[in-house]
């Protein structure tokens, strides 16, 4: 059989590594990162790939942010993993104080760029859950519309977090707002 002739960030299958990207080519190996085993080095001369995603070899240079790019298709592509999303300037470094109504108990205070974290997975969870079920083959029409106003109402529940967001595009989005 003839030799493959991948470029970095080529997305392969291997029979049993799994799934890859190729980050780097040599004269007679690739060097592919595999999610579950790490980086390997496969021999160029390797049938059994199944080329999943193909980039051509004629201009590969190894540099940082080509790797980086790499990286984050792999992962976007692989998990649950949404863009990156910015906290706004104004909250950088801030706290959340916690007051209770009691005098006998103690404030709680918590680096708002971790609670701000907490909620950004939670709207990429909940955006998670509202492609699975637009994408649901066990559920009918009706159900997946009943279950779209739900989460259209727990994002409206979450407008309140807004301000804490540096771009208006990355902004919960109720009811009012569809």
């Amino acid at each position: 059989m003839e030799e493959l002739a991948l470029g970095i960030g080529s997305r392969i299958e291997h029979p049993d590594f799994g799934k890859g990207v190729v980050i780097q080519v040599y004269d007679d190996v690739y060097e592919i990162t595999f999610m579950d085993y790490g980086v390997k080095s496969v021999a160029r001369t390797f049938d059994k790939l199944k080329v999943i995603d193909y980039h051509g070899s004629e201009d590969d240079l190894l540099s940082f942010e080509k790797v980086e790019r790499v990286f984050r298709k792999l992962l976007t592509s692989l998990t649950d993993i949404q863009h990156i999303v910015h906290i706004g300037d104004k909250w950088k470094g801030g706290k959340l104080v916690l007051v209770p109504g009691r005098q006998d108990l103690q404030n709680k205070e918590i680096p708002i760029d971790t609670f701000f974290h907490k909620i950004v997975m939670l709207r990429d969870r909940v955006r998670v859950l509202e492609q699975k079920v637009n994408s649901s083959k066990n559920l009918d029409n009706e159900e997946k519309v009943a279950i779209q106003q739900y989460i259209t109402r727990i994002y409206g529940s979450l407008t309140s977090f807004n301000v804490l967001f540096d771009s208006k595009e990355d902004y919960f989005v109720g009811e009012a707002g569809k």
